[in-house]
């Protein structure tokens, strides 16, 4: 009789719990698997020490960040005002539309880590248009993250003061 009383009892617990709310048992996912994906840009700013603000990429930037989950990334920044190069050819383009071009991009590839603690991300640069940045690591303390949006903070950035905060949406 017991037997069947603690069998009863166990249906019951079963069947009440299939009815909770799909999520209640997962687990939240880590930093990490939050930040797998593709992230397109939304803004830019730098605050500099003294409290001035600029857009490095312009008012409409255009970017993208790819992190996979092996670990690698991409990152592409760009300006939405760039020059076109009037020969047409980028090998002869004049001193000052490379000048603004060479301002107005920004791009890097390489490996990344999570801390979780922290809630900082590294990044392992293999190669970047910023040679300075080559071989380096740079933190990315993340300031909020959501399934639908990024952003994180470069307290280094290559404009050489001050912090930039990125912006990013989830690529449907």
């Amino acid at each position: 009789m017991q037997r069947k009383y603690l069998l009863s009892l166990s249906m019951i617990a079963a069947l009440g719990f299939s009815m909770l709310p799909g999520g209640a048992f997962a687990q939240q996912k880590s930093l990490k698997e939050q930040l797998v994906g593709t992230w397109i840009m939304v803004s830019a700013e730098t605050t500099n020490p003294d409290g001035s603000k600029f857009s490095p990429f312009g008012p409409n930037p255009k970017g993208i960040m790819v992190l996979d989950a092996s670990g690698n990334y991409v990152g592409l920044n760009v300006s939405s005002n760039l020059p076109k190069v009037a020969s047409n050819n980028r090998n002869t383009a004049t001193a000052d539309e490379n000048k603004a071009i060479t301002q107005g991009t920004l791009a890097s590839f390489g490996t990344y880590t999570v801390n979780e603690a922290e809630k900082l991300v590294v990044l392992h640069l293999a190669a970047s248009t910023f040679p300075n940045w080559a071989g380096t690591d740079q933190m990315r303390p993340i300031k909020s993250v959501s399934a639908d949006e990024l952003s994180y903070a470069n307290p280094a950035p290559t404009t050489g003061a001050g912090v930039t905060i990125l912006t990013y949406k989830r690529s449907k």
